[in-house]
């Protein structure tokens, strides 16, 4: 959360001229309700299910920038299917930017809670070693200098491509 994932899919859409997925928001057009109100009605378990759907439908279209929600690697068959049919680069943040640029920011069930902070150090815990395990590629997003992230997924895609 709060790593820059759909700002930086956006740019990067533009830039590749490649449609941009945010799977978050597909997710809430196939549904007609927010993020929060799916947590609220089915729990995380019933959003998980619906994550995967749409990750096994956006992960088989090429020459696309997505963007997933941060908790996709929970799901052992999303980590599978978004290493062997893309090119994953793990937008790594520190804990305290994270919560710098979520704050404010009332569409995160998992947020909702007294103390933000060590729900985000728990999260990080808990999906570092998955995004790693998932990830082609790690690149900082800490200086949230948006150019400079940006090309260095670029410089990452094109050594993918290479490789």
């Amino acid at each position: 959360m709060g790593a820059g994932k759909s700002t930086l899919g956006r740019h990067l859409s533009q830039i590749l001229d490649y449609p941009f997925y945010d799977s978050d928001k597909v997710i809430e057009e196939k549904t007609g309700a927010d993020i929060p109100w799916i947590f609220d009605m089915e729990g995380e378990a019933g959003f998980r299910r619906r994550e995967h759907e749409v990750i096994e439908e956006l992960s088989a279209l090429s020459g696309i920038v997505l963007a997933t929600g941060g908790g996709v690697v929970v799901t052992p068959e999303n980590r599978r299917l978004l290493h062997d049919r893309g090119c994953v680069v793990y937008l790594w943040t520190p804990v305290e930017v994270q919560l710098a640029r979520t704050r404010n920011d009332r569409n995160r069930p998992l947020l909702q809670t007294a103390d933000p902070q060590a729900k985000l150090e728990a999260l990080f815990a808990e999906r570092d070693p998955l995004y790693r395990e998932v990830a082609h590629h790690v690149v900082s997003t800490a200086s949230g200098n948006l150019k400079k992230v940006a090309d260095d997924v670029l410089a990452c895609l094109g050594s993918h491509r290479q490789g």
